[in-house]
């Protein structure tokens, strides 16, 4: 079984993936976490030294090699899917769950801290203009849609556990 977790920036996809990952005996794979380990650099040092066009290129080769993996639950990056191979590839999957999350839900969870490189100058207006963009695509490829508004994320892990089984 693969499960692929997608959504904007604190909507709780490694939180989230990590409780679901255990609960369902699979691994757990975090894209960012994947990225900076093989490049062996934080994502802002991605950002800011190379710029986003250099970051999304590691983004897609990374994203697309986990999607290869068989049994594991997969959080993606939240700007992932704005790649078209990524997109293309997260159509064909079957468990890809959209966690929904309002921006008064977000805001402390992410913190809005110099760790997210789109976020860092006026966050919470970023935060709004990401989630604008990418939206559509979020509700399109999430065949499964659970929010996590208000929620402990050790519930919202059950809750998709028993959408999918």
């Amino acid at each position: 079984m693969k499960v692929i977790l997608i959504g904007p920036p604190g909507s709780g996809k490694t939180t989230i993936g990590k409780l679901l990952a255990k609960k369902l005996n699979l691994r757990h794979i975090d894209t960012d976490q994947e990225i900076e380990s093989q490049t062996g650099r934080k994502i802002a040092d991605i950002f800011l030294e190379d710029g986003e066009a250099a970051f999304r290129n590691i983004e897609r080769e990374i994203v697309l090699a986990t999607l290869q993996q068989d049994s594991a639950v997969i959080s993606l990056g939240g700007g992932s899917v704005l790649d078209n191979e990524v997109s293309e590839e997260l159509k064909a999957e079957s468990l890809v769950v959209y966690l929904e999350v309002s921006i008064s839900n977000a805001a402390p969870r992410v913190g809005f801290n110099t760790d997210r490189p789109l976020l860092v100058a006026n966050p919470r207006q970023q935060w709004l203009q990401l989630f604008a963009q990418r939206k559509g695509l979020y509700e399109m490829l999430g065949k499964y849609r659970v929010s996590t508004d208000n929620k402990k994320p050790k519930s919202v892990a059950e809750e998709i556990a028993g959408l999918i089984s």
